[in-house]
């Protein structure tokens, strides 16, 4: 696989992301782009004292763009930004996917404007993972799209099924609804109509899941607006942070507290490796013609380097045709254009028999 890495996107860019671009080429055998001001990036390398491995290279792109601009603006005023360059070599059969740490709105105009839809999918979105004890939920959308409508959340439930199954190898993936209770007539008009066309989607649906349940892993794929599944991302990420720092602070006090860490330590790693966020750090962008994944801003050289490995595994999936490849065989699940099609289809069909 050929990985484009936008190498000035996120907080503590270049070097961190030029040097978890150069951990993941040495351990996998993808060819790395390293996309940015190329003097820079050059010099990275140099500094991190790894050497330049061969199966990095880099392509300039002087421009970036900045966390607070507008997307769709700054796409039509920098077009060498490394977002953009990034995106373009995937568009072009430069690259088979792209990683980008920097504005999530940048990365998603460059995908949606470069890359564009899959036909039958009216509106991209991105997965995200939330960690649970037994694997990973994902979760979409989570700040695509704001306002949803049940064709929607219909296209992310065959999405991140899509995904699951052939990037997490999950078998036969059970897809939820986030909603207020169980029963298929809670919620508001649009949880109540979403629930309705789930249910005879052709996808393994399992209901309406409860916010209580996320952690239960009652689903593999949970669909919701990305409203809703943003606010829900970046709470399970603070109460994480926050369990484990306050597990850190108590363990740290009294005169026990040097036996008490050495007897813990065993089980607390177990439990901080088990909820280790940093390996699902790598959200992709559903949706697009082509891999476009986007991670934390505050990405360190780790979290890149799984990103990257998302982005290898989707790209080597073909997880964008294995979309396609649905949208044309089940039209009906492909919004309002997929429904008028599927009318068509039908009538035809009736039309030969008679």
């Amino acid at each position: 696989m050929r990985i484009a890495v936008d190498a000035m996107g996120g907080d503590f860019a270049p070097r961190e992301v030029v040097r978890g671009a150069i951990d993941y080429a040495s351990e996998r055998s993808d060819h790395v782009i390293l996309v940015g001001a190329g003097e820079q990036i050059e010099r990275e390398i140099k500094d991190y004292g790894k050497g330049h491995p061969p199966r990095v290279s880099v392509v300039d792109a002087p421009e970036l763009i900045e966390m607070g601009e507008h997307p769709a603006a700054a796409l039509r005023a920098k077009k060498r930004a490394s977002v953009v360059v990034a995106t373009e070599l995937v568009r072009d059969d430069g690259a088979d996917a792209v990683v980008s740490a920097g504005s999530t709105g940048a990365t998603l105009a460059a995908a949606i404007f470069r890359l564009g839809r899959i036909e039958g999918i009216d509106r991209p979105a991105l997965g995200a993972h939330l960690v649970t004890p037994e694997g990973p939920i994902m979760l979409l959308d989570v700040g695509a799209i704001v306002d949803c409508d049940a064709d929607n959340l219909v296209q992310f439930g065959v999405m991140g099924s899509i995904y699951a199954e052939h990037v997490l190898r999950v078998a036969r993936p059970r897809v939820g609804l986030l909603n207020i209770g169980e029963e298929a007539d809670k919620g508001d008009r649009l949880a109540q109509e979403a629930n309705h066309r789930l249910r005879h989607s052709g996808l393994n649906f399992v209901g309406n899941v409860e916010g209580n349940e996320l952690i239960a892993h009652r689903a593999d794929v949970v669909v919701c607006d990305g409203f809703v599944g943003n606010v829900i991302l970046k709470f399970f990420e603070g109460l994480t942070g926050y369990i484990f720092r306050s597990v850190r602070e108590d363990l740290n006090q009294g005169l026990v507290a040097p036996v008490a860490l050495l007897a813990l330590r065993p089980g607390f790693e177990r439990i901080r490796r088990r909820f280790d966020y940093e390996r699902f750090g790598g959200t992709p962008l559903l949706g697009v013609r082509g891999v476009s994944i986007v991670t934390h801003g505050r990405a360190r050289s780790r979290m890149i380097r799984f990103a990257m490995e998302a982005a290898s595994d989707a790209a080597a999936a073909r997880i964008p045709d294995l979309i396609a490849e649905w949208t044309r065989t089940h039209p009906a699940t492909s919004g309002i254009r997929g429904e008028l099609r599927a009318r068509i289809a039908h009538r035809l069909g009736r039309g030969e028999r008679d």
